[in-house]
């Protein structure tokens, strides 16, 4: 696991790009949970932390044509996305939130 940062660096309802072992990865905080995905649209090579966050159903926009993808499972819920993007486990600890890259 790496520390990617404290509990209050990120805010909720929003996303922030982390480096894990040289992988970009979105964080997103909703509430008292996090998600870690994959930084890149699978779509467009876009960086989905730009995007906007769905809290109502659990989801990610790409800024760049608007595919969202589910932050439970990478799975695409939108076109144009077909492919979907890589989840990380994330857990919090002592106040750190950390991350694991496969």
């Amino acid at each position: 696991m790496t520390a990617v940062g404290a509990v209050d660096d990120f805010a909720d309802g929003s996303a922030r790009r982390v480096d894990v072992d040289g992988i970009p990865v979105c964080v997103v905080r909703l509430g008292d949970e996090f998600y870690a995905i994959a930084d890149t649209c699978s779509h467009a090579d876009f960086s989905l932390s730009d995007g906007d966050v769905w809290a109502d159903t659990c989801e990610i926009e790409c800024p760049k044509h608007g595919a969202t993808f589910s932050l439970r499972d990478g799975q695409p819920q939108t076109l144009p996305a077909t492919q979907p993007v890589a989840v990380f486990d994330v857990t919090v600890r002592d106040d750190l939130v950390e991350v694991r890259a496969r």
